[in-house]
């Protein structure tokens, strides 16, 4: 964007309102915190540096995110967004552009920031505003003849005249780090809230005739900040709808955009179909004519083409060939692979399973720690026992075998290709292939049984 570009994001406010024990920087929006949102954003204009500005909560910040490629600046005690800009300009040479932005205003377009730095004089300032519609308790631009800007006036100083002004200034503003150095230094805490506000350096550079650019954004939204969790909500289902924009452009048919969630990477083929109330996490790949049924979470998973996930079936870390179908109720967890046309039915769990082409495990099962053969029927009720208390064990099942219903595979064990293993079966011990393996015992009748009768 710029040879010398230094991006400082303000994340120093604790959040009272949002009534966590976490920075409001932490707090969740789709798949990210709110700052790592912001970062990357700021990471598209391919800046010099990036500085995070943090007070209170610096630890549980740099915790959950210190991965991030930026420059970790502390400020210690909480003067002020003027004091916290001032806290990052050590780092920041007198030729270097700043663009100012917070960490909790994650829905700031690229391309917006991108308008500001290039409407920016070399050596003024550009502010990024927004028009709203009650503009009741925002400091007001007040433009000259030419539309520059003139003043900011806050609401309780504003003249007659001036009340009918809708554009407020958001605090985004990108200046020359020279002149912003200067005006840092002379900001005084003389006012209500007893701080050093970078707001007031905007008059410093009206008053020192440098440019003053007021740029509108796109959309308000873009433009607001976090400051309780009903903002929170409402940022939410804005940067939904622009992920579930992305997917209808790329061809996904969405049965209701407003009720359908990503949280993640999704990279989709062509005739891909999504119902409503499903949530995407994480990296999740859906190949051509995937159908996603209504109430289903996918987390971390490859969905192969023409897969179909029946209604209200979680899919997490799982690999679906082609032509599979799961579900409806269905459990796939992770570790569990899925070959061609592959079925997992209603109320069935697995978990670190492969599961080979063409075969069935319809109804009430759980395979867990298993490898499937090809052409597989597994009955309804049938139970890999993997777990002995201390460690798990395999069960192997070869190519077309059949295991009857309310049947118990305890592992280690395995079960030979075409081999049967009749319903209700213990299966202890190796079940031969292509033949039939049984543990039942002799049916018997009592005679002059009575049932027991309760106590009068």
């Amino acid at each position: 964007m710029t040879d010398n570009l230094h991006i400082v994001v303000l994340a120093a406010g604790s959040g009272t309102r949002m009534g966590s024990a976490h920075p409001k920087v932490l707090a969740p929006l789709g798949e990210w915190p709110l700052l790592r949102h912001v970062v990357a954003t700021a990471e598209t204009l391919e800046p010099t540096q990036i500085h995070v500005v943090c007070g209170a909560g610096v630890e549980q910040i740099r915790t959950a995110l210190g991965y991030l490629a930026v420059n970790w600046v502390e400020q210690p005690q909480p003067l002020g967004t003027g004091d916290a800009v001032a806290a990052a300009m050590d780092a920041i040479p007198d030729h270097a552009q700043v663009l100012v932005l917070y960490g909790d205003v994650p829905l700031v377009r690229p391309r917006t920031l991108t308008h500001l730095l290039t409407t920016a004089a070399s050596d003024g300032m550009a502010i990024l505003t927004t028009e709203l519609a009650e503009p009741a308790g925002y400091g007001r631009i007040v433009r000259d003849a030419a539309g520059g800007v003139a003043a900011i006036v806050e609401d309780k100083d504003l003249a007659a005249d001036q009340r009918t002004i809708r554009e407020i200034n958001t605090g985004l503003m990108v200046a020359p780090a020279a002149h912003l150095r200067d005006w840092l230094a002379r900001l005084s805490n003389d006012n209500a809230q007893g701080e050093y506000l970078l707001t007031d350096c905007i008059a410093m550079a009206v008053a020192d005739h440098r440019p003053v650019v007021a740029d509108p954004a796109e959309t308000v939204a873009e433009t607001q900040g976090i400051n309780d969790r009903r903002d929170l909500a409402c940022a939410e289902r804005v940067y939904q709808q622009r992920r579930n924009d992305d997917l209808l452009a790329a061809g996904v048919t969405l049965r209701d955009p407003a009720r359908v969630d990503v949280r993640g990477r999704i990279e989709v083929g062509r005739d891909v179909l999504i119902d409503v109330d499903v949530v995407l996490e994480g990296e999740i790949t859906l190949g051509d004519g995937v159908h996603i049924e209504a109430g289903c979470v996918i987390r971390h998973s490859v969905i192969g083409d023409g897969g179909r996930v029946m209604a209200h079936t979680v899919v997490e870390h799982a690999h679906l060939a082609t032509e599979c179908q799961v579900g409806p109720f269905a459990r796939i967890r992770p570790g569990t692979e899925l070959g061609h046309r592959a079925r997992i039915g209603n109320f069935v769990e697995t978990k670190n399973a492969s599961v080979g082409a063409s075969t069935k495990v319809n109804h009430l099962s759980y395979v867990g720690d298993a490898a499937l053969g090809t052409g597989v029927n597994i009955g309804a009720g049938v139970i890999t026992c993997n777990y002995d208390g201390a460690n798990k064990h395999v069960t192997t099942i070869g190519d077309d075998a059949f295991v009857g219903s309310n049947s118990e595979l305890v592992a280690p064990v395995e079960i030979g290709a075409g081999a049967t293993i009749a319903a209700g079966t213990t299966l202890t011990k190796a079940a031969p292939p292509n033949q039939l393996s049984l543990t039942r015992k002799e049916q018997v009748a009592v005679d002059n049984w009575r049932r027991p009768k309760k106590n009068r």
